[in-house]
Order: structure tokens, then C-alpha cells, then sequence
């Protein structure tokens, strides 16, 4: 499919197409990161520029992504700790008034009955080319493992290290960064803390929750931690910070 890229700022869009495109593809308690989303709307109005949409030939919003940028010195142990601290950190760097040198790409959405023809990749090439013209020579991406799902109880850094037969790796979303050149350098296993109260994690993953403990949960890439005493569930997801060429 041939497509278009433009920042998603350019001109008002569709409601119907912008649903399209969300309507999937993320789990319900994904927005329970209470942290990222106090940063949230400062991010998408001061980064506005960095958020970029793909149209077809029709003019059919396809897909979208959007990143960050921060100042990095390109050694691992000097990420942010995954994908809420870099919205601390570009947040954090645009006020002391740094100049950045990497761009941190957040998430890339595919309209859901278009997955699987390559606009992810198309996504990755599109906001790596617009760090290229920024002149920010580092772009990395804490990446959200979606086949880690299955296998919850697994570390994360041990999860990174399974590959196919052909060696390619084994999670799909991976395998689309390492396809275009992007390479592990870091596992984030503290990219993102979800809270609510045990009523929402049961709306959130259709499941009951009778005792304290670890549940395995729907879409969770980790267990998830519940309190009955303090009415809370805690679940912390883990990601894998890949670096592009």
C-alpha cells in the first residue's frame, strides 16, 4: 500500500477515521498509568510536531506515531527507565531548555483491519526519517512485547533472548523494529505502573478477583498485584528498549 506522511496537527480529521484507527489493539487498563497521563496533554501540545499520521491513496487515515525528544549521552545505562519517564524526561529537558539529540518513538497504531501489510514499519521509517531532519542522530523506542502476553511469569530480559528458527526474534512488534535495523541494547522492566481500585482491574480484564496476590490477566505482559485490604491492584509492564540505526 502506498501512503502519505504528514504531522497529524496539519488539518482537522475525520471522527469517524480517528476511531477507526484507535478502535483496538490496546488492552483496557492500558490508560491506568495515572503518571503518564498527567503528562499526557502537555506532551501532545508542546511535541505536536512528532506525531505523524500515513493516508492512502483515498485519504484514509491508515496509521499513526508519535515520539518524544530527549537529550542522551547513547550509553544504555542512561535511558529514561521506559516509556513514563521519557515522557518526564522530554517534558523535563524542553523547560531547562536542552537541546535535544534523540528521538524516542512512543507507539505506532495500524486501523485495524490493515495489520499485517507493513504500515508499522512504514510508521518506524516515517518518525526515524523525521529525526533525520531534525538532526537528532539517535532514535530508540521502548517496545511493548504483544506475544509476551502468553508467557507473563517469564522476565522480561529473558523473554528478549527467544528467537525463531531462523533467529529472528519470536515477538512480532520486535521482530518489526529488528527487521529495520533496530537492535536491543536495554530491557525497561519498570516501563509503566498501572493503578486502580479492584473494581476497575475486574471491569478492565473481565475477571474476579476474591484474594489478595498475583493474577495472570488478559494482555498483561506481567502479573498483576492485588490488595483487597487497601482496594488496589498494581500491575507493572515491561518493555525492551531497542536502538535504530
Amino acid at each position: 500500500m502506498r501512503t502519505v506522511v504528514e504531522p497529524l496537527k496539519v488539518r482537522p480529521r475525520p471522527d469517524d477515521q480517528m476511531r477507526r484507527l484507535f478502535s483496538g489493539g490496546w488492552p483496557a487498563f492500558i490508560g491506568a498509568d495515572r503518571q503518564a497521563s498527567r503528562h499526557l496533554g502537555r506532551v501532545r501540545e508542546v511535541f505536536a510536531d512528532l506525531e505523524l499520521v500515513l493516508l492512502d491513496g483515498d485519504d484514509e487515515l491508515v496509521a499513526a506515531g508519535w515520539g518524544v525528544p530527549i537529550r542522551w549521552d547513547g550509553e544504555p545505562a542512561q535511558l529514561p527507565e521506559g516509556y513514563t519517564d521519557s515522557l518526564q524526561h522530554a517534558l523535563g529537558g524542553h523547560d531547562r531548555g536542552e537541546s535535544p539529540d534523540t528521538l524516542v518513538v512512543m507507539a505506532a497504531q495500524v486501523r485495524p483491519d490493515l495489520r499485517g501489510r507493513g504500515l508499522a514499519g512504514d510508521v518506524l521509517t516515517a518518525l526515524r526519517s523525521l529525526a533525520d531532519q531534525r538532526g537528532w542522530p539517535r532514535v530508540v523506542a521502548p517496545v511493548r512485547p504483544t506475544l509476551k502476553a502468553r508467557y507473563p511469569l517469564t522476565p522480561i530480559e529473558r523473554f528478549a533472548t527467544w528467537t525463531r528458527e531462523d533467529g529472528a526474534p519470536l515477538d512480532p512488534w520486535v521482530r518489526t523494529h529488528w527487521r529495520l535495523g533496530g537492535r536491543l541494547i536495554a530491557a525497561a522492566p519498570r516501563s509503566q505502573t498501572m493503578t486502580g481500585t479492584v473494581a476497575e482491574w475486574e471491569q478492565w480484564t473481565g475477571m474476579v478477583f476474591p484474594d489478595s496476590g498475583d493474577y495472570v490477566i488478559p494482555d498483561g505482559l506481567a502479573p498483576l498485584r492485588v490488595d483487597r485490604e487497601l482496594d488496589q491492584g498494581t500491575y507493572t509492564e515491561p518493555n525492551l528498549w531497542f536502538r535504530h540505526r
